[in-house]
């Protein structure tokens, strides 16, 4: 019998790894090795039992101390006794913890836990605004048009006045094992069902409305609330105001980008407003009062010493 590799050098990593490092190695061999990205491939297969078992052991606390302590006899006693060196029986590999990475490489038959849920895109707008409603703030409607759950099937796909079926490859459940037999044992999968895609349905007959899609499109107005002080170019966000989402999916959001268009007395910088008064050669010698304008369309009265020079900047608050 051929001695077991150890296990840190199976996941290439030293023996003072973090659980997140050791975490990440796992991950990404999983990934190299997986059958369903090596069909047919018996060294890969091999390399992917090897490192299931080995991230088993290293990532349960109590297991690894036990494999520091006694080497690959502290976690497997039949270790030693026989051919299959604790390569045989039948091993439940549970991808839970890395779905998510396998789902972009597997198409249809990637591993899910999760129902077939669809998320609503998310929608862009712009909108113009006078200078006056971006410093004092305003409300604005929005009109778009957005995918809803489409009125007939309620989301669901199906016909008007039918239901989607349960999926008979999968009972419902979206998900369907499978079980290959190897030299080294057996390795069961779990894959998202091919016939129903995840959803653990099945519709017979789609609905016309929406072509089975479950969305159908609609004008809607959206009232906005602009904030005081906004700048041009600034964009509000309005979480799940966006496309539906279907089957649990979330909403998209609705976000709006602010154009405010320029004043012809006022300009801003931040929260303070700026404007030019001219006065005579005079009255800037002998120093004089002037009416100046204000947003809200009143005057104040400001007093100009004399002496001033062009280009001098006076506050009134």
């Amino acid at each position: 019998m051929a001695d077991k590799r150890d296990f840190y050098e199976v996941l290439g990593v030293s023996k003072d790894v973090s659980d997140e490092d050791l975490k990440r190695a796992y991950r990404k061999l999983a990934k190299k090795y997986h059958p369903d990205l090596n069909p047919g491939d018996k060294e890969a297969e091999r390399k992917f039992k090897e490192v299931n078992e080995a991230y088993e052991v290293l990532s349960d606390p109590e297991k690894r101390q036990r494999y520091d302590r006694f080497g690959h006899a502290g976690v497997d006693p039949s270790y030693g006794s026989g051919p299959a060196g604790g390569y045989g029986g039948y091993s439940t590999v549970d991808f839970g913890d890395i779905g998510d990475i396998f789902g972009s490489f597997f198409g249809g038959g990637s591993v899910r836990r999760r129902s077939n849920a669809v998320h609503g895109n998310d929608i862009n707008v712009r909108i113009t605004i006078d200078f006056k409603d971006a410093v004092f703030g305003c409300s604005k409607t929005v009109s778009i048009s957005r995918n809803e759950v489409c009125s007939d099937c309620n989301g669901s796909g199906a016909a008007k006045g039918t239901t989607p079926q349960t999926c008979p490859s999968c009972n419902g459940q979206g998900r369907v094992k499978s079980v290959s037999q190897t030299v080294f044992g057996a390795i069961s999968t779990e894959r998202t069902c091919p016939s129903c895609n995840g959803t653990g349905k099945i519709i017979k007959e789609v609905c016309k409305k929406c072509n089975g899609r479950g969305l159908e499109r609609k004008a809607v107005s959206i009232t906005v609330n602009v904030p005081a002080g906004i700048n041009s170019g600034q964009t509000i966000s309005l979480r799940g105001e966006g496309d539906r989402g279907i089957r649990g999916g979330n909403n998209g959001d609705l976000n709006i980008t602010v154009a405010v268009r320029p004043h012809n007395i006022f300009t801003r910088r931040g929260s303070d407003l700026f404007c030019d008064v001219y006065i005579t050669f005079s009255q800037a010698c002998l120093g004089t009062v002037v009416e100046v304008p204000t947003i809200d369309g009143k005057s104040e009265s400001l007093k100009i010493p004399e002496g001033t020079q062009s280009g001098t900047q006076m506050t009134i608050k």
